[in-house]
């Protein structure tokens, strides 16, 4: 049986710029479980679909590590 696919999307206030999104991405896609990675730097808004082993919890530690943290709320 195929997991679940799970998807977020999520305000990141550091978002300046296209490298901004492009580390985002590339740092995400790289972690077991991740789907799909997308982000806009005019909204400053990454979508991610992910299934397990990862996790939501696993996504915003590596999103705090790399100094992208997700707003709270989510979404403005």
């Amino acid at each position: 049986m195929a997991a679940s696919v799970e998807t977020k999307s999520f305000f990141v206030p550091n978002i300046g710029c296209d490298g901004c999104v492009r580390t985002i991405v590339s740092e995400l896609s790289a972690q077991d479980g991740v789907v799909k990675v997308e982000g806009d730097v005019a909204s400053k808004r990454v979508t991610i679909q992910w299934h397990t082993p990862m996790t939501w919890d696993s996504i915003v530690g590596t999103l705090e590590k790399i100094e992208y943290s997700p707003a709270e709320p989510l979404l403005p």
